[in-house]
């Protein structure tokens, strides 16, 4: 589970900025909305939390900072090649800022340990990296990699709790890389656990990566998934009794390239297409339709669904970016309640995401005050993130009308057309 994630220097996010999913010690929907930990540091994690803001505030930048941290992570040891640069973009509107690195720190559980793991880049090198692992309350070290200016090297110190071929790993680490993720590449099993919470336990969904159909229609060939995909819509009171995946062969080109001769081929060829079949149901009839015939919240719920039933029976940390778009906000409750039930959520899964739906904020027993954040831009146009709690809201507060009027921020500023400043 995700504990904490730190970002600094990234886009909008000049200043270092904390998302935490400690919850408080408010007592407010403890047995659904929060999950025991048995760590006396943070005794109970937020099942989720939701993120608001106006547009270009910054809120985007948090999911895209923990989305490109994930990135290097995966990919830094075996898709970044020698001497390639990274895209990354720090603060740009201070010349302090923009020749300064960029920093990414995150902690999470896993199996009882407590990870904290985190490195500092600029668009040339990793100027420095960590991992911190906490058995016990004590943390121990077990790396800790820093770039030296002057002798154009990285030093590293190493705990005795890392075991392993360290020297090797270090030697192979390119400048462009992680240690991390160098070490996992060479069979690091100790570091393996680390790597994999990022690419197997974390997942993203953003305008960079959209929702796909493709993993719930695999669901759907499944007869048992397919029941569970389709009692979900039907309880959503969408009334689809099934859906058929029906594969059939198109006319379409492949590109093939001969070694011997060196020559690149376009052939024409029949390729698989999946077409989905909607069975609707209701007590005057029942008719078959396409997906094309579908509306779009319908089909971004079916896409959301197959990952988001996953996610819920493997325990991860889903995060999504403006989860209401398409969908219903009677809809975007009820996701959120799959998170929060004891029962469906055994596995501890999270589910973190932006939205403009300020009518959850007043929605009974949906959110604790922890669980939500607001995201604005000040004079400077640096984005800053803080949590409902520290604005110590009343009990009974109108928290969709606060919000509305910037008691707590996060709300654009809308001038007169025509006026005069």
């Amino acid at each position: 589970m995700l504990v904490e994630f730190r970002v600094e220097n990234f886009r909008s996010l000049r200043d270092e900025q904390v998302l935490s999913l400690v919850a408080s010690r408010d007592k407010t929907l403890l047995d659904t909305n929060t999950l025991e930990t048995g760590i006396k540091a943070a005794p109970a994690l937020l099942r989720s939390a939701v993120i608001y803001g106006a547009n270009a505030s910054g809120k985007s930048n948090l999911i895209k900072a923990l989305q490109y941290m994930r990135g290097v992570v995966a990919e830094s040891a075996t898709v970044i090649q020698p001497g390639q640069t990274f895209s990354v973009q720090p603060f740009r509107l201070d010349g302090e800022s923009a020749s300064q690195p960029t920093q990414f720190e995150i902690t999470f559980l896993l199996d009882g340990v407590r990870y904290q793991y985190g490195f500092a880049m600029t668009t040339q090198r990793i100027v420095s990296e960590h991992l911190l692992v906490y058995k016990a309350f004590k943390p121990q070290r077990w790396f800790k990699r820093r770039f030296d200016a002057e002798s154009d090297k990285d030093t590293y110190e190493f705990g005795p709790g890392l075991k392993g071929a360290k020297q090797v790993w270090e030697g192979a680490t390119r400048p462009n890389a992680l240690f991390l993720s160098m070490a996992v590449q060479l069979n690091s099993d100790q570091l393996r656990p680390v790597f994999d919470w990022f690419v197997n336990r974390l997942a993203i969904f953003n305008e960079v990566t959209p929702l796909a159909p493709q993993f719930s229609v695999q669901m759907l060939r499944q007869a048992e998934k397919r029941k569970e995909i389709c009692d979900f819509l039907t309880a959503a009171d969408i009334s689809i009794a099934d859906i058929d995946v029906v594969t059939r062969k198109v006319p379409g080109q492949a590109v093939h390239f001969d070694l011997a001769s060196g020559k690149t081929e376009v052939r024409t060829e029949d390729v698989e297409e999946n077409q989905l079949r909607f069975k609707h149901v209701t007590e005057h009839g029942e008719a078959v339709f396409d997906l094309a015939d579908e509306s779009n919240g319908t089909r971004n719920l079916l896409f959301l669904t197959g990952p988001v039933l996953d996610i819920l029976k493997k325990g991860l940390t889903l995060v999504i970016d403006e989860l209401d778009t398409s969908l219903h906000t009677l809809l975007v409750r009820r996701l959120v309640q799959l998170f929060h039930s004891p029962q469906i959520n055994t596995g501890g899964a999270q589910l973190i995401f932006t939205t403009h739906d300020t009518s959850l904020l007043d929605a009974p027993d949906l959110f604790r005050r922890d669980q939500i954040w607001f995201v604005e831009k000040n004079g400077n146009q640096a984005s800053s993130l803080a949590s409902l709690s520290e604005f110590s809201p009343r009990k009974k507060e109108a928290l969709e009308r606060g919000y509305l009027v910037g008691r707590y921020g996060g709300v654009p500023f809308l001038g007169m057309m025509g006026a005069k400043h």
